[in-house]
């Protein structure tokens, strides 16, 4: 892929950069308000996060191919092709020990708003973007925007729809400028704070 002059260099992410990868998502998602109301004990909450997101990328995200980061692991995009947005019960099932290591007595919580979610995706097929994050001290330097145009440009190219879930209303300009729309709001069972879903049209 052709990097803009001076961009950061996006490459796909394999097994190896997981900790990595991890670690930068558990940064950028400290303050997030689904992560901050699942993970309400700010001490702990970093090592959790890292637990979570290493669950996350071994047991669905890195084995699609379709997770893009830096040559520098400060940031991430996981993504999942059409038909592979939705984690099977299976492979929460293989990864449930790990994923309750990771959310203690907030995996009921989380699973409940996991579930949510996952009922409320368009069923029409689509690129979906699980998570996009930059570590807090590299924010605000093009690396989300850079991230996101691998799987952009094969919706484009493919002529198919991608879709997301924006847990910062602060991040819906963001999306905006890469062509997301909201398409409404979802609120989080057992008093979750709002998400807001946005659908983007392939160009």
């Amino acid at each position: 892929m052709q990097q803009p002059p001076g961009g950061p260099e996006v490459v796909v992410a394999g097994a190896g950069q997981r900790r990595g990868i991890s670690s930068a998502l558990a940064d950028a998602f400290f303050d997030d308000p689904v992560m901050s109301w699942i993970l309400d004990d700010d001490a702990s909450r970093t090592r959790r996060l890292e637990r979570l997101f290493a669950t996350l990328l071994r047991g669905h995200y890195l084995p699609l191919g379709t997770v893009w980061t830096t040559r520098a692991v400060d940031a991430a995009a996981l993504w999942a092709p059409p038909g592979r947005g939705i984690i099977p019960t299976s492979r929460v099932l293989r990864n449930g020990l790990s994923m309750l290591h990771a959310l203690g007595s907030r995996a009921y919580v989380a699973l409940r708003a996991l579930t949510h979610v996952e009922q409320l995706h368009p069923k029409e097929p689509h690129w979906y973007l699980g998570v996009l994050g930059t570590r807090t001290a590299q924010q605000g330097k093009g690396i989300g925007s850079a991230l996101l145009q691998p799987a952009l440009e094969r919706c484009d190219s493919d002529a198919v729809p991608a879709y997301l879930e924006s847990s910062k209303h602060a991040n819906i300009a963001f999306y905006r400028h890469h062509g997301f729309e909201v398409t409404g709001e979802i609120q989080l069972p057992l008093g979750g704070p709002v998400v807001w879903p946005m659908w983007r049209q392939p160009r």
